[in-house]
């Protein structure tokens, strides 16, 4: 069954800063999928959130390359340089978890890491518990599984769903610590030529269950229960100045899962922490990988 979606032009892709990295795509379901493939050695996998791409973690990846790890990061289906469904129904947990798997499963990974930041935390979490044959470290950088959202949370939920049109640039800006060029966020922008194509990053905020009954919490349900028996390693990352998902709830994921570390911060970021300190995330992430292997 093909899905109709549209595909962003090669051409907005162009001379990305810091991005000198070549996309790899496979096809899944009638959709075309993009994911970075960089470096050798054991795998570690990065998974993006809302409203962002694999660009959210160029910085990251220099360290993790450059210590000898093998770097992958997808895209989801309606996000970087992944066809976008425009049906808004198709949006959904499971579709873009099984999109996830589908790459994993394609390359053949053993032994990987899966490195987790908003979104991507529910996503990627639950490809890494389902699939253990294929990974065995976590890194969760601020995300959550939905239990509690915050009062930040709530706000990003309500400005999204006000401005259908999301201004993804204006997000992003909004959303950093340290100042980024316009070069920076005509990168966050390229996957959207105008509005038609941003049906995945207007639904993504709507999609986050906030009521017992919502789709998706017995399944996210489902991965916290898996978490509890997780007992190989596991970092907590998390930044000092998110508003959506705090320090406090990575403290929560240190006491849930019984591998992870004592939880490490980074001073000076917000939410996409890989954006305003990605070079220390990829160092921190580094760290942790060797004296795990």
């Amino acid at each position: 069954m093909t899905t109709e979606a549209l595909r962003t032009p090669d051409e907005r892709f162009a001379a990305l800063p810091e991005f000198p990295f070549a996309p790899r795509y496979l096809e899944w379901r009638g959709l075309r999928l993009h994911y970075l493939d960089e470096g050798a050695g054991a795998p570690v996998v990065l998974f993006h959130g809302e409203p962002t791409w694999a660009f959210l973690y160029r910085k990251v990846a220099v360290p993790l390359l450059a210590a000898g790890y093998r770097v992958i990061a997808p895209d989801f289906p309606g996000f970087g340089r992944s066809d976008k469904p425009m049906d808004p129904a198709f949006y959904s947990y499971d579709n873009h978890t099984d999109a996830m798997a589908a790459v994993v499963e394609h390359l053949g990974l053993a032994g990987a890491t899966a490195v987790v930041q908003d979104w991507g935390g529910p996503i990627g979490l639950r490809v890494a518990v389902t699939l253990p044959r294929r990974f065995r470290r976590l890194c969760l950088l601020n995300t959550s599984l939905f239990g509690r959202p915050t009062g930040g949370f709530f706000r990003w939920q309500a400005y999204a769903a006000a401005h259908p049109d999301l201004p993804v640039g204006r997000v992003m800006r909004n959303s950093l610590v340290v100042p980024p060029t316009d070069a920076v966020i005509a990168g966050y922008e390229a996957p959207f030529p105008d509005s038609s194509y941003k049906e995945g990053a207007r639904r993504f905020p709507a999609m986050v269950p906030t009521a017992p009954t919502d789709p998706g919490v017995a399944k996210m349900r489902r991965v916290r229960e898996a978490l509890a028996s997780w007992q190989e390693p596991a970092l907590v990352l998390f930044s000092t100045e998110d508003v959506i998902f705090t320090v406090d709830v990575g403290r929560r994921f240190v006491e849930a899962i019984p591998g992870a570390e004592p939880l490490q911060t980074i001073e000076g970021a917000g939410h996409f922490l890989q954006e305003d300190r990605g070079e220390k995330v990829g160092a921190a992430i580094a760290a942790f990988l060797q004296r795990t292997d």
